[in-house]
């Protein structure tokens, strides 16, 4: 009986044993865990010099701003292409439109006549005297006096004509030859195209004045 007694004290010791033996070790490895993962999200929060992380770079809310606002590099960007564009830009239309006033007045100046062809009309008329005595008929001294001298203020209004027709077209030809995309001034086209009327309607007299087939001299016998 006493035997017995003994060994089954001492089973029930050894399982007790073996028993807080295994949540001994079961405690330890939980403890272990807890341990490693604190060190673990302690070193994924304290970055060094708080950079962020390769997640939070590569998101692509990071480039747009909440405001929907443009990041550096695109205002960078914008700068450096209005740069451009303003040197691309180039000529503003001044010169076309200095070219059509241009071309306007100088039609105008064909039509109602100008000192150079008043001072050539002049000299014509003096060389004509020269040339004539009073024994010269009646014919010669016309055509020496008057003809000549009326010629010579057709011929300068011819030319003034010429130069604005030839002024008024290329200003209107301008656009074609310069930067494409680019429309040329409504008012630009218009006073070009008075400046080329002005010229037409200005050569088309003189030539007429010139050739006698407008206000011819007069028939002397």
């Amino acid at each position: 009986m006493g035997t017995k007694t003994v060994d089954e004290t001492g089973v029930k010791t050894d399982e007790r044993k073996t028993d807080e033996a295994t949540e001994a070790a079961a405690s330890t490895e939980a403890a272990e865990a807890t341990e490693a993962s604190e060190t673990a999200e302690k070193a994924g929060n304290d970055t060094p010099d708080g950079t962020d992380t390769p997640e939070d770079t590569d998101t692509p809310e990071s480039t747009d701003t909440p405001d929907g606002t443009d990041t550096p590099e695109d205002g960078d960007v914008t700068g450096k292409t209005d740069g451009t564009d303003g040197t691309e830009a180039g000529p503003t239309g001044v010169g076309q439109g200095a070219g059509a006033v241009v071309s306007a007045g100088l039609g105008i100046v064909s039509l109602t006549g100008s000192w150079v062809g008043t001072v050539a009309s002049a000299r014509e008329s003096l060389m004509g005297q020269l040339q004539t005595s009073s024994s010269s008929d009646v014919g010669t001294l016309i055509e020496k006096g008057y003809g000549n001298a009326w010629q010579a203020t057709a011929m300068w209004g011819g030319i003034f004509a010429l130069v604005a027709l030839i002024v008024g077209v290329v200003v209107l030809a301008r656009p074609a030859f310069g930067a494409p995309g680019r429309p040329q001034a409504p008012w630009i086209k218009s006073v070009a195209w008075a400046g080329v009327a002005l010229g037409v309607i200005g050569l088309l007299l003189a030539v007429l004045k010139y050739t006698d087939v407008l206000l011819g001299l007069p028939a002397t016998g």
